[in-house]
């Protein structure tokens, strides 16, 4: 069967960088097909070619056997090739209609004005094809992620599209929202659509795939059927070595740090309770909109409590700002990382001194030596890759971004550390540095709230995990009765539960 996509030797250079290195591989009509590698192994400039948004140094794209040069974004669409991104390309005031139409509407009167209902009308029959629940006039601000994600796939539908690249299309999606995506993508293979899939979620990518092709340091370094091929040979090939093994330790003691006593406030959270020990890592599992952000956020400074009280270290705490938690000892490493936790044009080892500039000023200027001198040691400590402490921070991956602001915190010295979403569009090696980076900071003693949606990242991280549901705690599972379906059944259908004396791992 002729190939529906076929890279042949595809090269990329840039200034002072080889970012892709004859590059070969095949894609079958119909196909599922996974593109893995870490950040920085050359799978974005791969998409970028096959879109039109760069063309490569050398090499050849095939699309159905015949050779084509993207000069633009346009040229790709009309020869039949989509591209979902990760940050949705879509206009929040604009209705899903429109938004289908964008940069190609249709028009009567001789352009002079936008056919609306026929393009509703359009889209409408697009849609019906994945999910006839979306109305086309709505506006995309209104839809859910996974849903603004089918609005994407239908128009590529709309466009004829012979093949779909989505580039991590559920770092945002709930697990029901991915099984539904996963169907959609299903039909879309069975009409004969191929579509190449990136996603560092090695359980997605083993679920709906076929075959894989693997790249490291901007070259193919293998092709795998998944059917007969382990996960860990898989991550194996993708980071060049096996990761460490992924077992956990506590180092939870009896000494209480902090204490939350009946938390309540505005933005979802009702009659919150529960204890934080020196060295334990407390987990925060539930639903998506089940309070665990608005309470991270609650003890961060970030909102303000309409009742109950914080205690640190036995001292009652009345936060109104972010800069009084800072001053407490408390720091927070958001989930929308680049909207909340960097400032892209400024170098890392600036983002790494935000929370504690003061320590690096005199008289009002800046300590040079002594900012940079700190930044050497403490993202040395976290292993930040490139090692170059005046680039700008947004051309580092996401998982160097992250470790970046777990720096920030260790030069603000926090003992509080709350993570929300540790490891969301970070790649296998550096989430398991992640992992670790969290252990080793338990283990010298600080006192650690992990929020995640990915239910084994909760289990290998926590001491114990709170569930929480509606705003409350509906549960307190201590490290022994951890499972995944307890932790969903609480998150569905748990009742309430007393967080505050619940068991806590045996101290060390």
């Amino acid at each position: 069967m002729m190939p529906r996509l076929r890279f042949e030797t595809i090269s990329k250079s840039f200034p002072g960088v080889n970012a892709l290195t004859d590059v070969s591989f095949e894609v079958a009509p119909g196909e599922i097909h996974g593109l893995l590698g870490e950040n920085g192994a050359g799978k974005s400039t791969l998409l970028r070619i096959l879109s039109g948004v760069f063309r490569p140094t050398s090499g050849t794209v095939f699309v159905d056997g015949q050779a084509v040069a993207f000069r633009k974004p346009m040229d790709a669409r009309e020869a039949g090739i989509a591209m979902i991104h990760q940050e949705l390309q879509q206009v929040p005031h604009l209705s899903v209609a429109q938004n289908m139409f964008l940069g190609h509407s249709l028009t009567r009167l001789g352009g002079l004005l936008v056919s609306r209902r026929e393009q509703e009308a359009r889209a409408a029959e697009a849609l019906s094809m994945i999910d006839d629940t979306i109305d086309p006039s709505a506006p995309i601000s209104s839809l859910k992620v996974a849903q603004r994600q089918i609005v994407e796939i239908g128009r590529a539908l709309l466009d004829k599209a012979r093949v779909i690249a989505m580039d991590e299309p559920t770092s945002s999606l709930t697990p029901s929202e991915f099984d539904r995506l996963a169907e959609v993508i299903a039909r879309l293979s069975a009409s004969g659509v191929s579509i190449v899939y990136v996603s560092h979620k090695m359980d997605e990518v083993f679920r709906i795939c076929q075959r894989a092709s693997v790249m490291r340091d901007g070259k193919l370094v293998g092709m795998v059927d998944l059917k007969g091929t382990s996960e860990k040979d898989v991550i194996a090939m993708m980071v060049g070595r096996e990761l460490m093994r992924e077992e956990h330790n506590s180092f939870v003691t009896t000494t209480v740090k902090l204490e939350a006593k009946n938390l309540s406030s505005s933005s979802k959270i009702k009659d919150v309770s529960f204890k934080l020990h020196k060295g334990e890592v407390l987990g925060i599992a539930g639903l998506v909109g089940s309070g665990r952000t608005e309470l991270l956020r609650l003890l961060a400074g970030a909102d303000r409590l309409s009742a109950g009280a914080i205690t640190i270290d036995g001292k009652t705490m009345n936060f109104t700002s972010p800069r009084e938690a800072i001053a407490a000892g408390i720091g927070l490493v958001p989930e929308e990382r680049k909207r909340e936790g960097i400032i892209p044009l400024r170098p890392v080892s600036t983002n790494m001194a935000l929370a504690s500039l003061s320590s690096f000023s005199s008289a009002g200027m800046i300590r040079t030596g002594k900012l940079r001198s700190t930044a050497r040691d403490l993202l040395k400590r976290v292993n930040l890759r490139p090692f170059q402490l005046d680039r700008p921070i947004r051309l580092f991956s996401g998982g160097n971004q992250q470790k970046a602001i777990i720096a920030r915190w260790l030069a603000a010295r926090s003992q509080i550390l709350l993570f929300d979403e540790p490891t969301r569009g970070i790649d296998v090696g550096a989430k398991s540095e992640i992992y670790h980076l969290i252990e080793d900071l338990a283990r010298e003693g600080h006192s650690i709230i992990v929020v995640s949606s990915e239910l084994p990242e909760v289990i290998r991280l926590s001491d114990r995990v709170l569930v929480m549901r509606e705003g409350r705690i509906a549960a307190t599972i201590p490290r022994d009765q951890l499972t995944e379906s307890a932790i969903v059944a609480h998150a569905i259908l748990g009742a309430r539960a007393d967080a505050t004396n619940a068991p806590i791992a045996q101290p060390v």
